[in-house]
């Protein structure tokens, strides 16, 4: 088993972004851990907390998509009609991505942003980097460091404090997993399975909203390539979560399942948003006129009251 250094607290006044986006990920984590005193769980809340912060990138990348394949039939007829002028193509495209709200480099904004997240987050789950030495938590990083320095078994109940559905988060999946522990494997073989499988699901979520025209076929088939590489991303983050410690994983399942409730949440709104627009421009258009019918039948009725009328007097 790998030695696992001991937790290096952020100390003295040497301060640079990656130093304090460490301390505030290590702070926030043992915040949490205050609040419920379970490592998992404040794993889980932390990545709950960083998922809404970035709730409006999240909302930014499924409209522009959804937009972006909604507006393919009209790219397709610009594609055809400027073939063989590259440059005016690109400014018809660019005016009509204006048009419609949509950037085609949306959906990326997420992830990047993201990336120094992951960095980050790797080195205080691993090593305690950021979290205040003087807190609970810093006390348990210190306490399990020490233990897997000198090689007790990962069950070990000192591992208590740092386990979650039966895994111990400060270890990696693929030191974790062996034949001769095949019930204490379970847990980390299902924790890269839900990372891939939602994963997936988060991809599909976005195509099976709507039948794709014509002409989003037609873009679907131009942009395969960039397609075929996205779907080997949840494969990519299933083996970086088998070979780094357990708790980055939960991080990644955690996030991947709250990003598919945030777009599903997103995508019923922009369904009522159109709903709502196919309603105000039917009330827009002029009400029907009666049909010959009604007015024939309007003066027939009319005499006959006043027949009534006078029978009555």
């Amino acid at each position: 088993m790998a030695r696992f250094a001991r937790p290096k607290f952020t100390k003295g006044n040497n301060v640079n972004p990656w130093t304090l986006l460490q301390s505030a990920l290590g702070t926030s984590l043992a915040f949490f851990y205050d609040i419920i005193p379970e490592y998992g769980i404040a794993i889980i809340l932390l990545t709950i907390a960083v998922s809404l912060l970035l709730f409006p990138l999240t909302v930014k990348q499924t409209r522009s998509m959804r937009g972006m394949s909604e507006i393919q039939p009209e790219v397709k007829k610009l594609q055809k009609e400027f073939k063989g002028d590259r440059e005016e193509l690109n400014k018809r495209l660019q005016a009509l991505y204006k048009d419609n709200g949509v950037n085609p480099a949306a959906g990326c904004l997420p992830m990047i942003v993201q990336m120094p997240i992951w960095f980050a987050l790797y080195r205080v789950l691993w090593q305690g980097n950021g979290v205040p030495e003087d807190s609970a938590l810093g006390e348990v990083f210190r306490v399990t460091s020490e233990a897997l320095e000198a090689g007790k078994a990962i069950t070990d109940p000192i591992f208590d404090s740092v386990t979650l559905l039966g895994m111990n988060l400060r270890v990696k999946p693929s030191e974790a997993v062996s034949l001769d522990n095949l019930a204490g494997s379970i847990s980390y073989i299902l924790l890269i399975a839900l990372i891939m499988g939602a994963g997936f699901y988060q991809q599909r979520q976005m195509t099976r909203k709507k039948k794709p025209t014509e002409g989003q076929e037609e873009q679907s088939n131009q942009m395969q390539s960039i397609q075929n590489v996205m779907k080997f991303m949840p494969i990519i983050f299933g083996f970086i979560s088998w070979n780094l410690v357990a708790g980055l994983g939960v991080y990644f399942a955690t996030s991947n399942s709250f990003r598919i409730a945030q777009q599903a949440v997103i995508l019923r709104m922009g369904d009522g948003d159109d709903t709502g627009k196919k309603a105000e421009i039917d009330s827009e258009r002029p009400p029907d006129e009666p049909n010959n019918s009604d007015k024939g039948n309007g003066p027939s009725q009319h005499a006959s009251k006043k027949r009534n009328r006078r029978r009555r007097k």
